[in-house]
């Protein structure tokens, strides 16, 4: 469904000097420098995945999202979406994609929300049936009667990302990105968003890819993990082949027993391992996957403690990807 063939996109900068007189140099004559924001970027998203597209500030995410969607155009390379080339035609692509970036809207400003969804069924020519199932359904989930006739300016930034979410999927697009989905709403409102993205997944087959910043959402939503650092994809597959890459994994767990003594033992029987006290009173056993494997470490729990409890929770995804940059940038 979405296909990148070795996308590229280079930006020109101008440089300028220090001061009041390098500033005024540019007036005269003006050197350049090529900035390269996406370095040959290659993918492809099966159709009905939902991927993550996911790295630090600066990694070439809005860019490459930017492209696929036609509003921008790869220096070289070339992007399919749904078997069109997006920036060639725009038009088309623009019926089968939904698109919610942040920072931009396509809700019409001066206009209250319903106005704004009249509009847009007009212009995708939504069937009345398919209106009035998704008008229902975001009604269900973002309540959206609720934004009243208020014009989008005068809505909080948490008000207009629920309408901009709805207004992305109301003609059941092919494909739709996210960017940023769930930025200023609150926990339920999240809780939501969520939940109407992956029921048009399930249900219509729609593929997500979703570039955020909430690792809830990832967790939540996605099925995939594309991550991409300083315009280069460094990592791809599923969240729990991302999750297996971590270097450190760690046993909670609760004893009868003083949680200072337990600390001291089990640092000094398991090499490498780290033990701390969790807010809750439980304690916290950290271990290099190197060394131990997690039934070594909880045999030798079981073996020294009287265990209460015991879990052996997955890896913290931001810990994962800032290792994976921490290695890259050593590299």
């Amino acid at each position: 469904m979405i296909v990148a063939e070795n996308l590229v996109k280079e930006f020109k900068v101008a440089e300028r000097g220090p001061g009041l007189m390098g500033s005024l140099s540019t007036l005269f004559s003006r050197e350049h420098r090529l900035v390269r924001a996406v370095a040959g970027v290659s993918f492809e998203i099966p159709a009905g995945t939902k991927a993550a597209y996911i790295g630090a500030n600066g990694a070439g995410k809005s860019t490459t999202v930017k492209m696929l969607t036609g509003i921008m155009t790869p220096t070289s390379g070339r992007a399919l979406v749904a078997g069109l080339e997006p920036y060639r035609e725009r038009r088309r692509n623009a019926a089968n994609i939904g698109v919610v970036f942040g920072q931009r809207s396509q809700l019409w400003w001066d206009l209250p929300v319903p106005d704004s969804f009249r509009i847009l069924r007009r212009i995708h020519e939504i069937p009345d049936a398919v209106y009035r199932r998704n008008m229902a359904l975001f009604q269900e989930l973002l309540d959206l009667d609720a934004l009243g006739n208020t014009p989008v300016r005068q809505l909080s930034l948490g008000q207009r990302m629920r309408a901009e979410v709805a207004a992305s999927l109301v003609h059941d697009p092919k494909v739709v990105f996210l960017d940023e989905p769930t930025v200023g709403l609150d926990l339920v409102l999240k809780e939501a968003v969520r939940r109407l993205v992956n029921h048009v997944n399930a249900e219509l087959g729609t593929t997500v890819l979703l570039t955020s910043h909430d690792m809830g959402d990832i967790t939540a939503i996605c099925d995939r993990v594309l991550v991409v650092n300083h315009g280069e994809v460094v990592h791809r597959g599923t969240m729990h082949e991302l999750l297996r890459t971590a270097d450190t994994r760690a046993v909670v767990f609760e004893h009868l027993g003083a949680a200072d003594e337990a600390i001291g033992l089990i640092e000094k029987g398991l090499d490498g391992a780290s033990a701390t006290l969790t807010e809750d009173g439980r304690v916290k056993v950290e271990y290099p996957v190197a060394r131990w494997t997690a039934r070594q470490v909880m045999g030798f729990l079981l073996d020294h403690f009287d265990v209460t409890d015991c879990v052996a929770p997955e890896p913290d995804v931001e810990m994962v990807l800032r290792r994976i940059y921490a290695g890259r940038a050593a590299a």
